[in-house]
């Protein structure tokens, strides 16, 4: 969908200014489409279409392989998009949900006692897990913010998840056989 070439996504991951800013102008119309038919109304979407501009700023040198890059800018906007939603969302009266997106209501206790497992994790995990479960991070991007390899992130969100799966299998809510 983005009509970027290859070569100038190439010269923009290598740090050519002039690439990147031709690839930024190349790439928001078709970002604006896509957010407006993801975000709930045009103020979203703009929002969304910057965020994943500056996004493309900031880490256009981060990216891995030249064909990941519409996926890995779409995914952006489809997130900001998202996240929006979540913030609009809690202050005031949801859409009705569709009968494939309903997702099934957790019970208060089992939310409270996920956030206070969560909560005694050691930092290092605690971080990583939030990075990835929570703001719905990629891999690489948490490990790019944190400063670790893709491995050690992988590693620390193994541990995390299997300490916080511990501590709930301790609270009753599974039997170490099921």
């Amino acid at each position: 969908m983005i009509r970027a070439s290859a070569p100038l996504i190439e010269a923009a991951c290598a740090g050519d200014e002039r690439a990147l800013s031709q690839l930024l102008s190349v790439c928001q119309p078709d970002l604006k489409r896509f957010a407006r038919r993801t975000c709930a109304n045009s103020e979203d979407a703009e929002d969304a279409v910057q965020v994943a501009l500056w996004q493309l700023h900031r880490k256009i040198g981060t990216l891995g392989t030249v064909a990941a890059f519409a996926t890995w800018l779409f995914r952006i906007v489809e997130r900001e998009c998202y996240r929006i939603f979540r913030r609009s969302s809690s202050g005031g009266a949801l859409p009705e949900p569709s009968a494939e997106a309903a997702a099934p209501q957790i019970p208060t206790d089992l939310r409270l006692d996920l956030t206070k497992a969560i909560a005694a994790l050691p930092e290092p995990y605690r971080v990583a897990l939030v990075l990835r479960d929570v703001e719905e991070l990629t891999a690489p991007e948490v490990a790019a913010s944190l400063g670790l390899s893709v491995e050690a992130v992988k590693s620390r969100l193994h541990r995390a998840r299997a300490m916080v799966r511990e501590s709930l299998m301790n609270g009753g809510y599974w039997s170490q056989e099921g």
